[in-house]
């Protein structure tokens, strides 16, 4: 299971490129519920929404895809789906403030993009956009924290706009650049790599932390 999902992930181009000669509309259907859910659905943060993007952009700069429909439409699914993502929270929010545990979130990304909205505030709407986890959690905190509505909205607009047109854009620009197009499955692999850096460091970042604050640990 895990094999064959890492290997669609990192030949994505390969596979879209066939669904969307086969069934040109249903592609569409499929990209839009996969941005849909990956922002959407809080149990589903691994989905490779940044690689995605890219490879649609590409896809699109062959001609098997069509950006004008694609950036409207994966707007659309982005912002939908940290929506629904902020209902969520909004749902449990009484709940966890009297200590009920969520079985399907881990307490430590909660914590963690909670720590990210205590550095960038309302912007973290935005940054999270481009953070694996805190892209899929950070709607759901936002709700958990009493983020009015409509601050969220705005945010949430903002950044899902930037989101998709930044990525499909670069893929559609670099799309007919031999070396791309050659090593699409390198780039792919670096997107997810370039993706988790922030992660990192911001883990580090708390490691360093939790040290000078406990020596003795």
């Amino acid at each position: 299971m895990l094999t064959t999902l890492l290997e669609w992930f990192l030949h994505l181009d390969r596979h879209l490129a066939v669904l969307a000669a086969e069934y040109h509309v249903l592609v569409y259907v499929l990209l839009f519920a996969v941005i849909f859910v990956e922002t959407g659905v809080v149990v589903m943060p691994f989905l490779p929404g940044d690689s995605l993007l890219f490879v649609t952009g590409a896809l699109a700069a062959k001609g098997l895809l069509s950006l004008p429909v694609l950036i409207p439409l994966l707007i659309v699914a982005a912002v939908l789906g940290d929506i629904v993502n902020f209902a969520i929270g909004s749902m449990f929010r009484d709940r966890i403030k009297n200590g009920y545990r969520l079985r399907f979130i881990k307490a430590e990304h909660i914590a963690h993009t909670e720590r990210f909205f205590e550095r960038h505030g309302p912007k973290t709407i935005v940054l999270a956009r481009y953070v694996p986890i805190v892209r899929t959690l950070a709607p759901f905190v936002a709700a958990l924290g009493s983020m009015r509505y409509s601050t969220f909205l705005s945010y949430n607009v903002l950044g899902g706009t930037l989101w998709v047109v930044s990525l499909t854009v670069a893929g559609f620009a670099f799309g007919n650049i031999k070396w791309v197009n050659e090593n699409l499955t390198a780039v792919i692999l670096g997107i997810i790599v370039l993706s988790l850096v922030p992660g990192i460091v911001a883990w580090l970042q708390e490691r360093s932390r939790a040290r000078r604050s406990n020596p003795s640990a």
